[in-house]
């Protein structure tokens, strides 16, 4: 369990950056021409993302689990007042596919985007990355306020 702030901190940093090369790597399949490619690509790192980022920060499916139950309770109540459903549970694609509904304009945008020759797949690659970027830096952020409020 992490015991500082400072620790906290670090691990936000580095958090963000793992989401950062993600999201590049999403952007890199929201180039391939073929639409729906990105979508797939995209579940596919954020089935992944997601359950390393809570676990970063003590927080998944196992770790919560094995707190003490007061204390899981805390994170599970404050994760669900913060909105987020994946915080200290199993990461599925169903679940996975729920979060990117809530960026769903930017990923319906890009995949219609690519019909477009050249210029599409750029943009579909920037909205990609976009979309990427605020998933996971959101989770890092829920994952942060959760994991802060366990600090004694």
């Amino acid at each position: 369990m992490i015991a500082t702030v400072a620790e906290l901190d670090r691990i936000r940093i580095e958090c963000r950056s793992l989401v950062t090369r993600r999201a590049l790597m999403s952007a890199g399949a929201a180039i391939v021409p073929v639409p729906g490619a990105d979508v797939v690509a995209d579940v596919g790192l954020l089935t992944t993302l997601l359950p390393t980022i809570s676990a970063r920060f003590g927080l998944d499916h196992a770790q919560v689990e094995k707190l003490d139950p007061h204390l899981a309770q805390q994170a599970l109540v404050v994760a669900a007042g913060l909105g987020n459903n994946v915080i200290g549970r199993m990461v599925t694609r169903t679940l996975v596919i729920q979060v990117l509904r809530r960026v769903g304009v930017r990923v319906a945008t890009a995949s219609v985007a690519k019909y477009v020759p050249v210029l599409g797949s750029l943009v579909a690659a920037g909205l990609g990355f976009g979309a990427m970027k605020m998933v996971g830096n959101a989770h890092i952020e829920d994952c942060y306020k959760t994991a802060r409020s366990l600090i004694a």
